[in-house]
């Protein structure tokens, strides 16, 4: 045990070493070519590793770690890779964004006053909840000892249910991302297809790791596996190149875990885990963008699908997709700097964005008011292709530094209240938590479409730790009630 410690603590300084040159490199690289003022980007600088860091501490909650490094994908290594490498140029569109020094520096204040936000919400956080150093058992007896008892039963079926889902979703078009809805369920049921795919199975697979460490001691790679393909299975059915959010967050939890639980899982385990979830991930992406390159070519590029013609153009297609999506496709840098450069800021903006209502044929406010959209002149009969500027250039909209930081500070505050609602519903269960504030953090840095609508959300949250709840509530034989 001692020998595992030492070479964790070699592993992690290592890595933090690499990791920390290479961003002085690139820091050192981009203020020479940062057309603005250099203090300006250190203060960026410090601000966003501030907050990527932070969320690593000790007293650090998931939502912490998940929307420093959001943010800092999103602000920080976009707009240095592409000051440094790019002359400035962006990957989406930046509205009236002009590339002067003095629209470079607004944007940085925007983004840095938005960042400072969520910092001060996870200091304050830390005087009201903090994980305990130990937790000996889960609270769902229930439905943990019906995994104890069912597990051979609950582990295929479990697989028969995501498949079946994937399946369905593929077959009937229920929910696929960038593409509009081709069946309506009665009942319902889309929206039950939705939260399935989005994270209800993914919450299914959290409770499983989490009984199989109790039953055991340490999770069994076949159940590792299971839960992994669960991730495969429902981003390529939604033809989305997300595998990464909701299994990263799974098998992170089981990570922060091992402080917690008594586990027997090693570095050998998370090192082979980690590998299968890149894997099956990069499997994912490039399959999906041969999926959504299909689709797009068929519409502009009619050739005979089944020639050697189009199939060496959809391969192309989709590794021009490939090559952008690790640093360009993390919302952040470019909706700042389009709201910070937009000559039109005021409450009245703010409240039509307010206003937005979901429509499958039609792009977003943001597309059609901010910027010079690419997705205006798309089929909107069969795509719904939107952008995204990201909570911090929404909460710009009326031009205030003091609203912004202040709303990003109670949205902070926000997502902790419900990370200890998932932990106190959830039954205790690490997993479980790292899951849903993956799924928080990720719809702040993706904010800004339909506002108004974000109670579904974290109404459906909820709902779905209040299910949980109620399920162990009746398999230990209690009246249903939110009471021990």
């Amino acid at each position: 045990m001692n020998c595992e410690f030492c070479r964790k603590n070699v592993m992690i300084r290592t890595g933090l070493f690499l990791f920390l040159a290479m961003e002085a490199v690139l820091s050192i690289w981009t203020c020479r070519e940062y057309a603005g003022h250099v203090y300006i980007y250190l203060m960026f600088t410090l601000v966003a590793n501030l907050l990527l860091f932070s969320g690593f501490r000790k007293k650090a909650i998931f939502f912490d770690a998940f929307i420093g490094a959001f943010f800092w994908l999103g602000f920080w290594l976009k707009l240095s890779v592409r000051v440094s490498f790019s002359g400035g140029m962006f990957f989406e569109a930046v509205g009236q964004f002009d590339g002067s020094g003095a629209a470079f520096d607004r944007a940085l204040l925007v983004a840095t006053c938005g960042m400072s936000g969520f910092l001060l919400a996870s200091l304050l956080r830390e005087w009201f909840f903090n994980y305990p150093e130990r937790i000996e058992e889960t609270s769902l007896e229930g439905l943990s000892g019906f995994y104890r008892d069912h597990r051979k039963w609950v582990l295929p079926a479990f697989f028969i249910l995501f498949m079946l889902v994937a399946a369905s979703n593929v077959h009937l078009g229920i929910y696929q991302r960038g593409g509009v809805t081709k069946t309506f369920l009665p009942f319902g049921l889309n929206g039950v297809f939705k939260w399935l795919l989005l994270f209800g199975l993914a919450s299914i697979s959290a409770l499983i790791l989490r009984f199989e460490q109790e039953a055991g001691k340490e999770t069994s790679y076949p159940v590792v596996i299971l839960c992994l393909l669960e991730g495969f299975s429902s981003n390529v059915s939604m033809l989305s190149r997300g595998m990464i959010l909701n299994s990263g967050a799974l098998i992170y939890g089981l990570l922060r875990g091992r402080s917690h639980y008594s586990t027997g899982d090693g570095i050998r385990f998370f090192a082979k885990t980690t590998l299968l979830l890149g894997f099956l991930f990069a499997i994912s992406v490039f399959g999906v963008n041969y999926l959504r390159s299909y689709v797009y070519l068929a519409d502009v590029h009619p050739v005979s699908q089944g020639s050697a013609k189009a199939t060496g153009r959809h391969l192309e297609e989709a590794k021009d997709m490939t090559t952008p999506l690790f640093v360009d496709r993390w919302v952040g840098m470019e909706g700042v700097m389009a709201v910070s450069s937009y000559s039109g800021l005021g409450m009245d903006l703010w409240k039509k964005a307010w206003k937005e209502s979901y429509n499958e044929n039609q792009t977003s406010f943001y597309d059609r008011t901010l910027i010079r959209s690419p997705y205006l002149d798309t089929d909107k009969s069969l795509h719904h292709y939107i952008s995204l500027p990201g909570i911090v250039a929404f909460f710009f909209y009326p031009g205030s530094f003091v609203l912004l930081f202040f709303s990003t500070f109670a949205l902070g505050m926000l997502a902790a209240l419900l990370e200890v609602m998932t932990y106190l519903l959830g039954g205790r269960n690490i997993v479980l938590c790292s899951l849903l504030a993956e799924v928080v953090a990720f719809r702040y840095a993706s904010f800004g479409y339909v506002p108004a609508q974000s109670y579904l959300l974290f109404g459906t949250i909820v709902l779905n730790l209040v299910l949980i709840h109620l399920a162990n509530r009746i398999l230990t034989g209690r009246t249903p009630g939110f009471g021990r």
